[in-house]
């Protein structure tokens, strides 16, 4: 099985996937997707966008880089800017729910006119450097805007391409992450997809890895990301199933990992980002899905979500790792 890790605008940045490829992903995560880059006509990029994809902040790791747009001529010259910096494989979003976002037909809301999509697949695979297979295109998909029956038409749109792979999760956009992911709709992909699928969605721990393994005994490819985030060791015991060497957590060890992990993370963010407030901010996104994995830490958690200053929150971090302790969860919910 090929694992992926899903990005997470806001989360998954550079320092994030160097971070996590240090400590747990080496030799296990099979690619890393970098959070979406947005051109625009200036051919304009943030500083976060510009730091993310340039090629010094991806050294030894696999990546994809993710571009989210419904202009093809943006996503061309995307590319062929990627191209120049030394990447072959780009990834289209359709699957960012956000309503500024569907709004303006990006991200999922691409999925609401199909036929602007299907004029935006047939411009895009007539460029020489797609057209040649030189750059890779893939696609990370929902299943529609509001009903799982409108995924027939869209598969059909991506059946007319040579995709690289055909990245599902199998939530509609108004679904955002309530609900459960639609399993039957996924099959139904599945069976009539000419290109290789993978899954995305709703895999939190071994047990949900191996639920799914044991239903699509097919499907080769996988990619997580919440989980990965909420509980970075588990791409080891997934690793450890899969190399039919069952893997015994051990609890103290596993946080040891994490808070060397989480140190280098704050250190990275403390060298490029000016004051407490914004380097607290990002920390705060990131304990908002490894929180769960923590037992007795409601007094610390209360404390770090309080903190404005360098010195309280590394005072309600160091409570934590002294004073919680570990768990590994059966379920989890975001």
């Amino acid at each position: 099985m090929k694992i992926y890790f899903a990005p997470l605008e806001g989360v998954t940045g550079y320092i994030y996937r160097n971070a996590y490829d240090k400590f747990y992903g080496k030799r296990k995560i099979d690619k890393y997707f970098i959070p979406f880059i947005s051109p625009n006509k200036t051919n304009g990029y943030t500083a976060r966008e510009v730091r993310d994809m340039n090629p010094d902040n991806n050294r030894g790791i696999p990546v994809a880089v993710q571009i989210m747009t419904n202009r093809a001529d943006y996503f061309i010259k995307t590319v062929e800017m990627l191209y120049e910096k030394g990447y072959d494989e780009v990834n289209l979003n359709l699957g960012c729910p956000s309503g500024t976002v569907v709004a303006k037909h990006r991200g999922a809301g691409f999925l609401a006119v199909p036929d602007m999509l299907e004029e935006f697949f047939e411009e895009v695979f007539e460029s020489p450097l797609i057209s040649s297979k030189t750059v890779k295109v893939s696609v990370k998909t929902r299943l529609g805007i509001d009903e799982a029956q409108e995924f027939e038409r869209l598969l059909g749109i991506f059946n007319d391409y040579p995709l690289s792979e055909l990245i599902i999760h199998p939530r509609v956009q108004k679904d955002y992450y309530k609900n459960s992911p639609n399993m039957e709709a996924f099959r139904e992909a599945v069976n009539n997809s000419r290109n290789p699928v993978c899954y995305n969605g709703d895999i939190f721990t071994l047990k949900d890895y191996k639920n799914f393994c044991r239903e699509f005994p097919n499907v080769e490819r996988v990619m997580l990301g919440r989980g990965l985030i909420a509980d970075p060791g588990l791409i080891n015991v997934i690793y450890a199933f899969e190399s039919g060497q069952p893997l015994q957590r051990q609890t103290q060890q596993e946080q040891q990992l994490l808070k060397q992990f989480h140190d280098t993370i704050y250190r990275e963010y403390l060298a490029i980002m000016p004051g407490d407030k914004n380097v607290i901010h990002k920390m705060k996104e990131l304990w908002f899905y490894q929180r769960q994995t923590f037992d007795n830490s409601e007094k610390a958690f209360k404390l770090i979500k309080k903190s404005q200053r360098m010195c309280d929150y590394e005072a309600a971090v160091s409570q934590l790792f002294s004073q919680a302790q570990l768990a590994v969860r059966e379920h989890m919910s975001f």
